[in-house]
């Protein structure tokens, strides 16, 4: 017992500011790591989410303008038959409205709308699975597949990439991905006499819509100045798309605090056009501050269309 002693004031003061400190330290750590692993994840959805729509969209257009040679039809000259590829810039649709009609111009930050044309395959209806619409249903051989991507707000106001398509009865929408901040689309012209297949510029849906209506047409009459519009729309001369869509996950989660600055198609694009195609070139220190420091991704494809657009010239 005589050899026995107690802490001082001074020795417990110190065990407990260094108990203190290790603690602080510890928790510093777990929160830091808990920090990181939300970021991961967040940034893990937004790149399975891109990766998924791009290969949504690539598969439709690798369909656009497909013909199929079985179709009571398919003989017939289609040279003064709408293009199988559409689009418009900085616009929105309708779930429910006809394929394109009824466009909407409150598109978020200036994204475009995507429509693909092609033939189904086997009996309708339905078909017998080969081919099939942005959602996944058959088109039968009878019938003309629409696959259209564009974007809308949900319910709770976030902005998603939709797929519209035909259905047995009426027209719908599905999402495809939440989170966009932007989709824009370029296509590949072919401005060769003779076209050769091979795209010699890539031009924005407003682009090309001047071109149209700066053909000089020989008919006459409106019936006949429609059908040579038709045969000579620079729509019928894509030979390939750029396809390019921003996305950011659900939570604001990034580290790094400094704004970033985004070209969806490099800054070369976004200096000589970024004025007249919205959405091209975002800025984050523009966006709200709920979704500043949410995590990016920019992703970007250049699809080569397999089928030669009918009534090319």
């Amino acid at each position: 017992m005589r050899g026995q002693r107690g802490f001082t004031i001074a020795e417990l003061m110190v065990a407990l500011a260094v108990g203190m400190l290790a603690m602080l330290m510890a928790a510093t750590l777990l929160v830091s790591a808990s920090a990181a692993y939300v970021e991961q994840i967040e940034a893990a959805a937004v790149d399975d989410g891109g990766r998924y729509a791009l290969e949504i969209i690539t598969r439709a257009a690798r369909q656009a303008a497909f013909v199929n040679w079985e179709r009571d039809e398919a003989g017939v000259d289609a040279s003064a038959a709408p293009a199988h590829i559409q689009g418009f810039d900085a616009r929105s649709l309708k779930r429910d409205s006809e394929a394109m009609a009824g466009a909407l111009a409150d598109a978020v930050n200036g994204s475009d709308v995507l429509a693909l044309r092609f033939a189904g395959a086997g009996a309708t209806p339905g078909g017998d699975g080969s081919v099939v619409n942005c959602a996944g249903f058959g088109v039968g051989a009878q019938e003309d597949g629409w696959s259209i991507f564009y974007v809308s707000r949900n319910a709770g106001g976030e902005p998603e990439l939709r797929c519209k398509y035909r259905g047995k009865s009426s027209w719908g929408a599905d999402a495809v991905v939440a989170g966009v901040d932007s989709f824009q689309v370029l296509y590949g012209l072919d401005t060769d006499d003779p076209a050769d297949g091979m795209a010699n510029e890539q031009v924005s849906a407003s682009a090309l819509d001047a071109l149209d209506a700066a053909l000089v047409l020989a008919a006459t009459t409106e019936p006949a100045r429609e059908r040579e519009r038709l045969q000579r729309s620079y729509w019928k001369r894509i030979t390939s798309l750029r396809v390019a869509l921003l996305l950011h996950g659900a939570a604001a989660v990034r580290a790094n605090q400094e704004p970033m600055v985004f070209d969806l198609f490099g800054p070369a694009y976004s200096d000589a056009f970024g004025a007249t195609d919205r959405g091209v070139h975002l800025l984050e220190a523009d966006m709200s501050e709920a979704l500043r420091l949410r995590e990016r991704r920019l992703f970007t494809a250049t699809i080569l269309l397999r089928n030669t657009v009918a009534g090319a010239r």
